[in-house]
């Protein structure tokens, strides 16, 4: 997947916005390396997403992780 980044995205909003979760950050860079040591984007910049796999936290209860 592609994301463009407006105005005053930041890794943590990115992340969140394409994978639902701020965890995934490390992931986005890695996959993005060239920007790196951006830590506020412009507008226009085109980031590859990484495909995620959503963790499930075991010490939710079992209603709270989806598994019923």
């Amino acid at each position: 997947m592609r994301y463009t980044t407006i105005q005053g995205d930041t890794w943590d909003i990115i992340a969140l916005k394409t994978t639902g979760s701020e965890m995934n950050m490390g992931r986005i860079i890695e996959s993005n390396i060239r920007y790196a040591d951006t830590v506020v984007f412009g507008a226009g910049v085109v980031l590859d997403i990484p495909e995620t796999t959503a963790a499930v936290n075991e010490l939710l209860p079992p209603w709270k992780r989806g598994a019923l």
